[in-house]
């Protein structure tokens, strides 16, 4: 990585009730205190480590700050799995920091950061060891960017070209939240999602009243618009879907969307699902008769 001019930080390595705070599974924890000793004990790897760890503080508050945590050859087994858990540890207090900073409460603290250990669940889940799944996602929980309101995520943002520009009243660039719906945290239903945005419509004029956002959008699979064909009218899924908008037509496939979420594994061909729910029946017999999946995308004002 190249020189920079980011802060220090001091690299404290957990330990088990820090792990336990952040919802890291129990199977994983005596692994990971192993592995402190051996990445505090190479050279290597502890120099990317404190690297990674400034750089990641440096971007605390901003928003579309361009800086990916780089991924880890596999030849290092556990180590490069859980590499970039101990990149967040470090930044643990400074985060925590900054949520004081701006009076986020701390239950809404906790759940946010506490997204790691759902990611190293889901990387056990697909993988069968542990690490970190999706260490690009993870890293906007520990900048401040993303905030777990309940049962809903909101990630502090700014329009881009195509959805600024079909949005009457705003423009590219405008703030915005843009909303997520994490796994593990119970079913979607209409009370949850608005009491989960009438949460979000206090908190950001509250803890960041210099950004001001007038619209939420979404860009997921469960906007796919084909969704309600095949699902229930009283389904969650379709009610969460009429909340929104239309945006622009999404034009690549992805398929790998839903089965990602609802099978665990994107790479999972549809011949091999074995479908149980409603849902899930829907998305296999939609591929296996030849058709696509999307990511939709919509918006809504606040």
């Amino acid at each position: 990585m190249e020189a920079d001019d980011s802060p220090d930080v001091e690299v404290v390595l957990p330990d088990a009730f820090t792990l336990l705070d952040l919802a890291v599974p129990h199977e994983d924890v005596n692994e990971i205190l192993a592995l402190a000793k051996t990445i505090r004990a190479d050279p290597g790897l502890w120099w990317l480590l404190e690297r990674c760890a400034r750089r990641l503080v440096r971007g605390i508050g901003l928003i579309d700050h361009p800086f990916d945590l780089p991924y880890l050859p596999a030849g290092l087994g556990a180590a490069g799995r859980y590499f970039h858990l101990f990149v967040f540890v470090a930044a643990l207090p400074h985060v925590r920091a900054y949520h004081r900073e701006r009076g986020v409460p701390a239950d809404v603290s906790r759940h946010t950061l506490a997204d790691l250990g759902r990611n190293v669940a889901v990387h056990r889940r697909r993988h069968g060891v542990g690490g970190v799944i999706q260490p690009s996602w993870i890293k906007m929980h520990y900048r401040g960017e993303i905030y777990q309101l309940a049962r809903l995520q909101y990630q502090r943002a700014t329009l881009g070209t195509r959805m600024g520009t079909l949005i009457e009243g705003v423009m590219p660039g405008a703030p915005s939240l843009n909303l997520h719906i994490p796994d593990f945290s119970g079913p979607l239903t209409p009370a949850a999602c608005d009491d989960s945005l009438a949460r979000a419509r206090a908190f950001f004029p509250r803890h960041f009243p210099d950004e001001e956002p007038t619209v939420a959008t979404c860009y997921s699979w469960l906007l796919d618009p084909q969704l309600a064909d095949h699902l229930p009218e009283s389904s969650n899924i379709v009610a969460f879907q009429r909340r929104f908008r239309p945006g622009y037509p999404a034009e690549q496939p992805n398929d790998g969307g839903p089965i990602e979420f609802v099978f665990g594994d994107p790479d999972l061909p549809p011949d091999q699902l074995s479908p149980r729910t409603t849902l899930e029946h829907a998305i296999v017999a939609h591929l296996r008769a030849g058709g696509h999946w999307y990511e939709g995308n919509g918006w809504f004002p606040l």
